[in-house]
């Protein structure tokens, strides 16, 4: 078994005469687009929208070859500068088919008959869900003129002010035990075993954003106005409405969803309760003592172990799945050991066109690490059932995203918890798990409330940060409710994240409360159904590029405007809090 990925498939090197003889074909792509875009208006629309379709799928496995290559080579070695230099070199010549790609947008969303076109032929058949919603985007546009200079204002405006927030966090040192640790240093000690650890940890956090709080705070209300204004200007109702319209999801369904959470957030304020009593404190968990782990686990895996740890729970489950699991350690997908030059965290990247997956991970073999994998092999499980799709049909909003990878995390860890081999294993298996969901249900509800609040606060005033502190800790006394310490809150949850500081995306905290619950409850009806629910489960999947949100759903029998489904998805997880407090109880 190789412990690092091979690109293999899509080049040897950039020496490989493949390489070069892609970027010839990219030129020769780039101005075709340009001439089409010229031509278009003059075409019969059937041909126009047949020829736009075949262009568009030539060119996605062409630029999706080139640029996952470059990409790819670039996160298993930042210091390879050749590929940089690719990168660079791709989003330059991308770049000047930006006004064709406009005007051939414009003009397919102006055809007349685009229904009755698309119902005569097969193929425009095939792409009904990406040509309406093209035209229904292009209600949304501004001229080609202003359009453009929005993307040249953004460079210096919500971009620049992004990049600010970036540097400033990126550099700021906190003062911790006479050593200057930087930000993710000192906010990784949350993690720590030792109390007295975690606390210094926290005050030090705290203390480090005294020096920064003010330009980020200008970063923050600059970025926001400037979405505020864009919204409105597109003829969104609000910045939520714009989210709502890009992710293919109606407000019916989020209300749903956060109406379920608010119900029965208590659920995950008992087991904050039970946490904060058991590591000593009475009035809740103090902010410091999130993380702080319980129980252990021993347990250490391999590469190899790990293999037939997840071959063994997915064999269950569903043959293919684990076929392409074995597939993805015996040719080469992963990436597994962290290195220098290497990023950090994990990802997994599909590679269009030779129907295979890229995973990275930063394996130490601890179990946690397992079901990272397992989760990042759920999003190439995930691209598997979309290989049937043509081409364009392989993008799927982002509240759907993290289905079939957080569904892979329930499968693994509901098999670890059963198969654990001490009540010390188990408690830390299923704290871990309700560590994790508190954060999906409590502060992500958090971050929603703090969001909403400042949009609705940033149009008639500037918001500095004490204000924003504020609104950060009402949203938190809110979500968490009795389950933390008031007194021992994080008023700068608002500078440390950086979803809050992007002018092109609005709202990046709900649909992780999403994802999880909507995978739970899929869960849930796969331990209702068993085996008969896989394929229902597959052809979810498979329908998630071609339908919104609620039409996926569906597939399987899904409401998702129904508080019904989302509150079935979170009282499930009650008999694990139970769990945990007999466990706590007999330590």
């Amino acid at each position: 078994m190789n412990y690092e990925w091979s690109l293999d498939a899509l080049y040897k090197g950039y020496d490989d005469p493949k390489f070069a003889e892609d970027m010839k074909k990219l030129d020769e792509s780039i101005a075709r687009t340009n001439r089409f875009a010229e031509e278009i208006s003059s075409l019969p629309p059937k041909e126009a929208l047949l020829e736009y379709i075949r262009q568009g799928e030539e060119d996605e496995l062409l630029i999706s070859r080139l640029y996952s290559y470059a990409s790819l080579r670039s996160s298993a070695n930042t210091k390879d500068t050749e590929s940089a230099s690719v990168i660079g070199r791709l989003m330059g010549k991308l770049s000047s088919t930006a006004k064709a790609g406009t005007k051939i947008d414009r003009y397919i969303a102006s055809i007349e008959n685009l229904d009755e076109l698309i119902e005569s032929d097969p193929i425009l058949k095939e792409y009904e869900f990406m040509l309406k919603n093209l035209r229904d985007a292009q209600k949304h546009r501004l001229s080609d003129e202003c359009e453009e200079i929005a993307a040249l204002y953004d460079i210096s405006g919500g971009s620049a002010w992004s990049d600010l927030h970036s540097y400033l966090t990126s550099s700021v040192t906190a003062d911790y035990r006479g050593e200057k640790l930087n930000l993710s240093s000192v906010r990784n000690l949350a993690y720590s075993p030792d109390p007295a650890v975690r606390k210094d940890a926290y005050e030090a956090e705290l203390a480090c954003y005294e020096k920064i709080k003010d330009s980020v705070a200008f970063a923050l209300n600059s970025i926001k106005l400037q979405v505020i204004n864009g919204a409105r200007l597109r003829g969104f109702g609000s910045p939520l409405e714009q989210v709502l319209f890009r992710s293919h999801m109606t407000r019916e369904t989020l209300d749903a969803l956060l109406e379920a959470m608010k119900e029965h957030m208590n659920i995950f304020h008992r087991y904050l309760r039970i946490k904060a009593e058991a590591l000593g404190h009475k009035n809740g968990l103090p902010w410091y003592d999130l993380f702080a782990p319980m129980g252990s686990c021993e347990r250490r895996f391999t590469p190899e172990t790990a293999k037939d740890y997840l071959l063994n729970i997915f064999g269950g489950f569903d043959k293919d799945l684990a076929a392409m699991v074995e597939r993805a350690f015996d040719e080469s997908w992963i990436d597994f050991y962290p290195r220098e030059g290497k990023v950090g965290g994990a990802f997994c990247a599909s590679l269009n066109g030779i129907n295979e997956s890229r995973v990275l991970t930063n394996f130490d073999g601890a179990l946690t690490d397992v079901v990272t994998l397992a989760h990042e092999l759920g999003h190439a499980f995930h691209n598997l059932n979309l290989e049937k799709h043509r081409p364009l049909n392989n993008d799927y909003s982002m509240p759907v995203a993290e289905t079939a990878s957080t569904f892979n995390e329930n499968v693994v860890m509901s098999a670890a918890i059963k198969a654990a081999q001490t009540d010390d294993e188990k408690l830390f298996l299923i704290e871990s798990r309700l560590q994790d969901t508190a954060q999906i249900i409590c502060d992500i509800y958090s971050r929603y409330l703090f969001e909403t609040a400042v949009f609705e606060n940033r149009e008639n005033e500037f918001l500095p940060a004490e204000k924003l502190c504020e609104l950060m800790l009402e949203a938190q006394k809110t979500a968490y409710g009795d389950g933390l310490d008031h007194s021992v809150l994080h008023p700068y949850m608002w500078l440390c994240k950086g979803h809050y500081y992007s002018s092109g995306l609005s709202f990046y905290n709900f649909p992780y409360a999403f994802g999880g619950m909507f995978a739970r409850g899929l869960y849930e009806k796969y331990l209702k159904y068993g085996a008969d629910f896989v394929p229902v489960y597959r052809k979810l999947l498979y329908t998630t590029p071609i339908a919104t949100v609620e039409g996926a759903a569906k597939v399987a029998d899904i409401d998702l405007t129904d508080k019904a489904f989302w509150t079935e998805s979170l009282m499930s997880y009650k008999a694990e809090v139970d769990e945990f407090e007999r466990l706590v109880a007999k330590k």
